[in-house]
This record gives C-alpha cells, sequence and structure tokens, in this order.
C-alpha cells in the first residue's frame, strides 16, 4: 500500500465543499458566538442569520476550534489509512487555530506538520490545494508543505469593506486606525501582509473604491498564469460585476473562484465585503 498524506484545514479556508470532496480535504470548522450560543461555521450559522445579527448590533465574536477538535480528526484520517497529515491554517496573527492544532498533534497516532500559511479565505485555500495536488501525485508530507509554502509565497488578498468598524470590535485592527477612517468618510482597502489585516489605501467612494480594488488585483496578476477568488458578503451582485470584469481583464487567468465568506469572517468585516485573491499557479 502507497503511503497516503492526508490534508487538514479550517473552515476559513471557504473551499467548494465539491472541491474538498474530490481532493478529500477535511475541514475543522471555527466557532462564532452569537449571544449565548456557540454555533459551527459551515453547518451551524448562516451568513444571512449573521449579516442580521451585525446589523441589530447583537454581540458577535468568534473563537477557535478546539485541541480535542483537531486530535478527533487526525485520528480519523490515520483509521482511514493516513501514514501523515499536513494540517493547513489561517494566520496564526489573526487566530489561535494553529496553536490548538499544535497540541492536538503532539498526541496525534501519525506525524501531523501544522503550519501557519498567514493566509485566510481563499489565500488559504489554494494552499490548500496545493498540498492535496501534491499529496495525490505520490508526494511526502514535507513535499506537499513545500507545495502550500510556495504557493502561499506567491498569493496576495485584498478587501474592500464599507466600515472599518467590525475590524475594530474584533480587535483585527487598531482603534486609532478605525476612527481615522470614520472621521474621514473614506472607503477603506485593506491586504493581508506578514499575516496581519493591514490599510493599503482610502478612497473616497464606494464605487472608487472597488474600481480601485479591481486595477489592485489586475496589477498583482500582469500576465502570470494565476488562480483567482472573488468573496463577498451580503453583496453577491457585486461579487459577481467585478468577477466578469476580471475575467476580461487577467490574460493568464486559469480559474476563478466567486464565492460569499462564512460567518468567521464575516464577523469581523461586517456586510458589504468584497474581496479579491490572487494567486500564482
Amino acid at each position: 500500500m502507497s503511503r497516503h498524506v492526508a490534508i487538514v484545514t479550517d473552515s476559513t479556508a471557504y473551499l467548494p465543499a465539491r472541491t474538498m470532496e474530490r481532493h478529500g480535504i477535511t475541514a475543522v470548522p471555527l466557532t462564532v458566538v452569537l449571544g449565548d450560543r456557540a454555533l459551527e461555521e459551515g453547518t451551524e450559522i448562516s451568513t444571512r442569520s449573521l449579516a442580521q445579527a451585525l446589523q441589530k448590533r447583537r454581540p458577535v465574536t468568534t473563537s477557535r476550534p478546539s485541541p480535542e477538535l483537531f486530535a478527533e480528526t487526525y485520528r480519523r484520517a490515520a483509521e482511514s489509512g493516513a501514514t501523515g497529515i499536513v494540517s493547513l491554517h489561517l494566520s496564526a496573527e489573526l487566530s489561535g487555530t494553529h496553536d490548538a492544532a499544535v497540541l492536538a498533534a503532539r498526541e496525534a497516532p501519525v506525524p501531523v506538520r501544522v503550519v501557519d500559511t498567514g493566509m485566510i479565505a481563499m489565500a488559504l485555500g489554494f494552499c490548500a490545494l496545493a498540498a492535496a495536488e501534491t499529496a495525490e501525485a505520490g508526494g511526502t508530507v514535507d513535499e506537499a508543505v513545500t507545495a502550500a509554502e510556495k504557493r502561499a509565497a506567491g498569493t496576495s488578498a485584498y478587501f474592500y469593506v464599507d466600515t472599518l468598524d467590525y475590524l475594530r470590535r474584533g480587535g483585527r485592527i487598531g482603534a486609532a486606525q478605525a476612527l481615522l477612517g470614520s472621521a474621514l468618510a473614506v472607503k477603506p482597502l485593506l491586504q493581508l501582509a506578514g499575516g496581519r489585516i493591514e490599510p493599503l489605501e482610502k478612497v473616497r467612494t464606494a464605487s472608487k473604491a472597488i474600481a480601485r480594488l479591481e486595477e489592485i488585483a489586475a496589477d498583482r496578476a500582469g500576465g502570470a498564469e494565476v488562480d483567482v477568488a472573488v468573496h463577498h458578503l451580503s453583496a453577491p451582485e457585486r461579487a459577481s460585476a467585478l468577477a466578469d470584469r476580471l475575467r476580461t481583464r487577467l490574460p493568464g487567468l486559469s480559474e476563478l473562484h466567486v464565492s460569499e465568506v462564512g460567518a468567521v469572517i464575516g464577523a469581523h468585516t461586517g456586510p458589504g465585503l468584497l474581496g479579491v485573491v490572487v494567486s500564482a499557479r
């Protein structure tokens, strides 16, 4: 029997269910705490319910998976024949998910490599896919990790949000930065840099901000062969229109995914989010 490397990620990768099934990727869910209810992302809370809660200013927080949940995931992978596991997760700067996975990996029945990708959303998803494709081709744990890290190095993520208030509430951006944005009545563009969400540019109107987001993504892609993901929260028309424009602008476009983010990212960005992930193949 050939060696089998299992790929594990978390629910913030936002990979399509069919893609995960086809490549045998398992996602461990993070939790959204809505009032006094703890709900698993992807199965127990919808983005519509989240958006309604945020608009009503109900308390919403998020939490990492427990080490026990990771331990059970690793145990099931081993029982299914895995001789090694690569566990790829969202940036440790944004969540304790990586730390929980590390704790569980110490007691796993097979070797587990836990990787802080420094990514989130499909920026993380593309890393998981790179690892899975390498494993499917007979690659080792180390080779799958290298493929994921190489993909992360060639991936950029940019975001537009209607307001910085949700990021401020969740502690993902400084209060001074959020206050400055509100005071100037600007529409912020953000980027993922060093595993953190950082301000990129300030634009005066939503339409100009989205046009600028398109320009930044196109410049980042250039003529290279890239995969792209367009994310949104409660903004499907904006996302679809942006995706259509990118299809015509990117000569090296290979795959383009359009999807609504889940409740964990949504809780920190708020309705109106529009994001673009550009990942070199």
